[in-house]
């Protein structure tokens, strides 16, 4: 009897599926992302300097919302088969609450620091547009997303992105190729009409993000999931597109390097003008797309990733909304702390050792809560094998 339960055990592990490792290049890349915009968003930062957007036409912001694409498709994009329409539209309309509750948290935060700062010394009227240039009487077009102010204006982006995520599942699952053209065709007239935009109360110019434009990041995010998907999360591996990528890169790097910061002479091939942000101009989206694929498709940096450093940096990418959250108030701090006390070496030192350190304590503790929140559900399954077996 022994034997055969033996012969029993193997052949059913034989037959069970092989389950794959999960593939932390994404995650770790989002949490890159999501580091230097909380370094970006602090003008008087001196680290911004070796940040992506300096380093090329693209910054973090692509990444995130590209990453978001790619996110949405596994996490909703499978659902529609998996969970049904029904209980997938109710997860998507949760997740867009969340965003919108996170967002309302970081401009009530804003407001509450800013008046409290403002009590001992004068604060610049850029820091919250609506509350401190036209008073609190505005202030509920901000909680409709009639007004939008600086470094609060991405998640807006993700929520109107991700409402429009089921009529982009049905195009792609009609036609990927065809959802991808009709994206593209509308992402290039905004880029020839730039005027076609969400309005803005605070801006004529509308939304900073055209979400009409950058639809076509998060719709390219998605089909690069379907395609990673069929490979175990890799890019499908072209020499030569590597190598095309590689080039651009350096040619982005070239002409986007601020060299008088560094006291350098310029040494831009063509000296563009900055390509715009609002549209995603072809130059960004390229720039993009190659640091994609080239992490996508590579090894060495899903090894990167497995690393302690890699881990901890896919860490921040697992819990992408608090991270954002809590970095854009700590944001807020930290220029506050520049303008009044100076942007010199210790205070430099202080604010982003702090700011990084609480980031990763906010990362740790939402993991603990996520395994606490899946442990009660993995004990009932593991006593049923018991008593089976």
């Amino acid at each position: 009897m022994t034997g055969s339960g033996q012969t029993t055990s193997a052949q059913a592990a034989k037959a069970a599926p092989t389950r794959r490792a999960r593939d932390h290049r994404v995650d770790a890349l989002r949490g890159i992302a999501l580091l230097m915009m909380f370094v970006d968003h602090m003008p008087q930062d001196l680290l911004n300097r070796l940040t992506i957007r300096n380093l090329g036409f693209a910054d973090a912001a692509e990444i995130f919302v590209l990453l978001a694409g790619y996110a949405s498709w596994l996490a909703y994009g499978r659902g529609f088969s998996k969970y049904g329409t029904g209980e997938t539209l109710r997860r998507i309309a949760a997740r867009c609450g969340k965003l919108y509750v996170a967002q309302t948290l970081m401009l009530i935060s804003s407001v509450v620091i800013i008046r409290t700062w403002r009590n001992f010394t004068p604060v610049p009227v850029d820091f919250l547009e609506p509350e401190l240039a036209h008073g609190l009487e505005n202030f509920w077009r901000v909680f409709l997303l009639d007004a939008l102010p600086s470094n609060l204006n991405i998640l807006p982006l993700y929520m109107v992105l991700l409402g429009v995520f089921p009529l982009m599942y049905v195009l792609i699952r009609v036609n990927r190729f065809v959802a991808l053209g009709l994206s593209a065709a509308l992402w290039l007239l905004i880029n020839l009409d730039p005027t076609v935009n969400f309005p803005n109360w605070l801006d004529p110019d509308g939304w900073y993000f055209d979400p009409l434009a950058w639809q076509f990041l998060f719709m390219l995010g998605a089909c690069g999931a379907i395609e990673a998907e069929k490979r175990g999360g890799n890019l499908p591996s072209f020499p030569w597109l590597k190598i095309g990528c590689c080039c651009y890169l350096f040619f982005s790097l070239f002409e986007a390097f601020p060299w008088g910061q560094w006291g350098l002479p310029a040494f831009r091939p063509f000296d563009l003008t900055s390509p715009s942000k609002s549209t995603l101009a072809p130059l960004r989206l390229l720039d993009v797309l190659s640091i994609f694929y080239l992490v996508q498709s590579s090894t060495l940096a899903r090894t990167f990733s497995e690393t302690r450093f890699g881990q901890a940096l896919a860490l921040c990418g697992r819990h992408s909304l608090e991270v954002f959250t809590v970095g854009t108030v700590l944001d807020l701090i930290g220029r506050l702390i520049f303008t009044t006390f100076g942007e010199g070496w210790f205070l430099q030192a202080i604010i982003n050792l702090a700011g990084l350190w609480i980031l990763y304590r906010v990362t740790v503790v939402y993991e603990r809560k996520r395994n606490l929140a899946r442990s009660p559900k993995a004990a009932p399954d593991k006593t049923a094998q018991g008593a089976a077996s």
